[in-house]
């Protein structure tokens, strides 16, 4: 009888430590997601049933009988009850402080006519002081649905605006923010007067435009370099401004889905203003900030102490943002041949290109990333001339320099192929097809759009990654009408049928990869985010519904359900 216990009690000691040893404790997730289509961005394993997380680090995706298993009472579960989830959406160009002060200046984005602008305008006036500025974003003259009588050089005149605004200063950014619109008040306080036409020569700058008329009176529009004669004098921003401002960016990027943010262009005092919201707890959006290369004496400082690669991945500064020409919108696109509809005009060179040589060596030998806004082919062609030359002069540099153009949305054929050839990766905003391409081939003509405008597919196939975007405040953040583009190469209004050069439309999973993988290897990231793998962020994006399979009729109609960063839940969609 004891032998028979004996040998009970040691088989059930065994079958416990065989247990133990098959089924390790597993550790226990704080949150679990299931209950719908999820899309991982991961090429192992391209859809999972379920993802675990550990606080701000993915710790399980695959099935939802081994999820659970890293489930205890104390696990947030979230059943997306049929909706899609990918990874976090990355704006992979964008301006985070002007999406900010958007909303706290006078936003133009839908304004249809000038008139609709002076209205805006005359609003304002009457709750704001007299001789106080007045400054708003968004008028786009290509995009308004009626003209005004009297224009320049494809420009309205001040004189309306002027009219409704005698006593306080006003300037108005050009949606690209490469042209600006003044009333006379801000002229004056500026110092311009009605000059004769020998004195017109005073008013040019270099790498911009101060438009006059026939009699050589300012019209009010300043493009490119030149609206610093204007900006100059607006009245710098407060701290509180600056806070309110930033607060209302993050709050916009949870509300579209986005989780990280390629910020394209920040100086010393939005360095310092990161560094605060960071020290605040207030950092609630991955930050890939560029320096902005006009400001030599800050990249010289960078260059001394090199990139600061966050161990918290909150705010990342490891490159420099140059502004090589304009927008096309305002003609100030750097062209290889003279606009179309302006024969006498190339655009603008609103950087020396010696200077964007430079900036490359400097970036090859200190460990710095060169992204440089490039819209006109031949700025396209002369970027990439220095870059290619850069690296060849720097031969001992590290190989895997990342450098971009920023937009890239005009080439000339003969370039596409050197995007791969050179490892430079094409950072661009499909939105701007949608928004622009109407338009632009007024600007380009056929030809040059056919060959040459808003080539994804093309530059997919050689070989390089896209990293996609808004270049918000530019366009509106929402990454929805960016992917739409991506996909369909329409309007936001759905046309044309079958959209414009459809053979350089994206894939669905191109178009997502865009916006996710491709976009975090542009900041150097892809092994900490831009997809659902276990060890990664726990940033995630859900949709209302499956935007990999909705009819494309339906695409638009998609809608942010939740925003989940750093394994939190930080936005829920109100019904």
């Amino acid at each position: 009888m004891k032998l028979t216990k004996t040998i009970f009690w040691c088989m059930a000691l065994s079958l416990v430590l065989l247990s133990s040893c098959s089924s390790p404790t597993k550790e226990a997730a704080t949150l679990l997601i299931y209950g719908g289509p999820i899309y991982t961005v991961d090429s192992t394993q391209t859809t999972v049933e379920a993802v675990a997380t550990k606080d701000n680090i993915i710790l399980f995706a695959g099935n939802l009988t081994e999820a659970e298993l890293y489930k205890d009472d104390k696990t947030q579960i979230i059943d997306l009850e049929g909706k899609t989830m990918t990874p976090g959406l990355i704006e992979g160009h964008g301006h985070f402080m002007g999406l900010g002060y958007n909303e706290l200046n006078l936003d133009l984005m839908n304004t249809k006519s000038y008139q609709e602008i002076v209205d805006a305008v005359a609003e304002k006036v009457k709750t704001t002081p007299p001789g106080e500025w007045i400054v708003g974003r968004g008028w786009h003259q290509s995009k308004w649905t009626t003209m005004p009588e009297e224009m320049v050089k494809g420009f309205q005149t001040h004189d309306l605006l002027s009219s409704v605004s005698p006593d306080n200063p006003v300037y108005l950014s050009h949606a690209s923010g490469h042209a600006g619109f003044a009333n006379a008040k801000a002229m004056e306080i500026a110092g311009l007067q009605l000059l004769p036409k020998e004195g017109i020569d005073q008013f040019e700058v270099e790498g911009g435009e101060v438009m006059r008329d026939q009699i050589g009176r300012p019209t009010g529009i300043f493009n490119e370099r030149a609206q610093t004669i204007i900006r100059k004098h607006i009245p710098e921003t407060t701290t509180e401004k600056n806070n309110q401002a930033f607060e209302l960016a993050v709050a916009a990027c949870h509300r579209n889905g986005i989780t990280g943010f390629h910020d394209a262009g920040i100086g010393k005092e939005t360095i310092a203003l990161y560094e605060a919201m960071k020290t605040a707890d207030k950092m609630k959006i991955r930050m890939y900030a560029m320096l902005t290369g006009w400001d030599k004496d800050l990249v010289t400082e960078w260059y001394k102490k090199g990139p600061m690669v966050d161990p918290d991945h909150l705010v990342t500064i490891r490159s420099v943002k140059l502004n090589c020409d304009g927008a096309l919108g305002s003609r100030g696109a750097w062209l290889l041949e003279p606009y179309t509809d302006r024969p006498d005009h190339f655009g603008h060179e609103t950087l020396p290109m010696d200077f964007v040589k430079e900036t490359a060596l400097n970036g090859l030998r200190n460990g710095f990333q060169v992204c440089s806004h490039a819209i006109g082919d031949r700025a396209n062609r002369e970027i990439l001339d220095r870059y290619e030359a850069a690296l060849e002069e720097v031969t001992d540099a590290n190989t895997d320099h990342r450098f971009r153009i920023e937009h890239a949305q005009h080439l000339h054929p003969d370039d596409i192929p050197r995007f791969a050839e050179l490892g430079v990766i094409p950072a661009m905003q499909a939105v701007h097809m949608s928004s622009d391409r109407p338009w632009a081939i007024d600007r380009l003509g056929e030809k040059r759009i056919k060959e040459g405008a808003y080539m994804w597919q093309d530059l997919l196939q050689s070989g390089i990654p896209i990293v996609n975007g808004t270049d918000v405040p530019v366009e509106p953040l929402n990454p929805i009408a960016s992917l739409y583009a991506s996909v369909s190469r329409k309007t936001l209004k759905g046309t044309p049928e079958g959209g414009f050069e459809p053979e350089q439309k994206m894939t669905r999973a191109q178009a997502l990869r865009s916006y996710t993988l491709d976009a975090a290897y542009g900041a150097f990231e892809e092994d900490i985010k831009g997809s659902i793998t276990v060890g990664k962020l726990a940033d995630f994006t859900i949709y209302n519904q499956d935007l990999m399979k909705v009819p494309e009729d339906d695409f638009l109609k998609t809608e942010i359900a939740m925003t989940i960063f750093n394994g939190e839940v930080v936005y829920t969609i109100q019904k």
